[in-house]
């Protein structure tokens, strides 16, 4: 005979009553989740995650510069006038080259710079053509260039020491003395317009003086300096011609 079981606490005896209750709770609950799903429960399992935002990244926009490069063209003159054909036109002492030219005359010899000078001498390349003499590039180089700067330094001199304060007033051609030189004549195989004794003018010392230019010929409707001081030479040195307070006065004269 085995020993009486001893009396159950009240908290066993809730335990005993209520533990049936909440299986048969629990498994009412899981019959009816799985009458609502299909497939396995893990596969009806809803997962909570986080969501992870990953922002659209828009590239900036590529600016592309375009650098546009203007190029200059450089314009190289394989000849000058001198080498083009000579022509009939009149030159004109109010052309905008022949006032350059005075302009750079008068400034060689004002400062004592005979460069500056060159632009209004008679081209070489036209006085080849022009002669109808042996070497005639010789002459030109060893007998008129050097005539004329020994004739710019004469000048220079006789503005005195305050030649670099000197300006130039005008520069006076007597078109009523030009006059066309034709071919054959003073061994020119060439014909152009020539006119003497222009008058340069200029102000010194707030004084009015001037001097001349023997001899102006013509190449392509331009008048150039071709004889300076003179055309023909005293001497060895250079030459002023007629250098007079005031204006001056012009000559006629029908040289070459």
């Amino acid at each position: 005979m085995s020993a009486a079981s001893p009396p159950l606490s009240r908290r066993q005896r809730l335990l005993r009553r209520f533990v049936p209750l909440v299986v048969a709770v629990v498994g009412v609950t899981w019959f009816a989740v799985a009458a609502t799903g299909s497939g396995s429960p893990r596969a009806r399992a809803t997962t909570t995650g986080t969501t992870l935002t990953i922002p659209t990244m828009t590239a900036a926009p590529v600016t592309t510069t375009t650098t546009t490069t203007t190029t200059v063209p450089v314009i190289t003159t394989t000849t000058g006038e001198g080498a083009l054909p000579q022509t009939d036109a009149v030159p004109s002492s109010a052309s905008p080259q022949f006032q350059s030219a005075m302009g750079g005359l008068f400034g060689a010899v004002s400062l004592g710079n005979p460069q500056s000078a060159v632009p209004a001498f008679f081209p070489e390349a036209a006085y080849v053509q022009l002669k109808s003499i042996a070497d005639a590039a010789y002459d030109w180089r060893n007998r008129l260039l050097a005539e004329y700067d020994l004739d710019l330094s004469a000048a220079t001199a006789e503005l005195g020491p305050d030649a670099g304060s000197a300006t130039l007033v005008s520069v006076q051609v007597p078109m009523q003395y030009a006059h066309w030189v034709p071919v054959g004549v003073c061994e020119n195989a060439v014909g152009y317009f020539e006119v003497a004794n222009s008058r340069v003018v200029y102000s010194i010392g707030g004084v009015t003086r001037s001097f001349g230019i023997a001899s102006l010929i013509s190449w392509r409707g331009e008048w150039y300096v071709v004889h300076l001081g003179a055309i023909l030479r005293p001497g060895g040195g250079g030459v002023v011609l007629d250098p007079q307070t005031g204006p001056g006065t012009s000559s006629p004269s029908t040289t070459c």
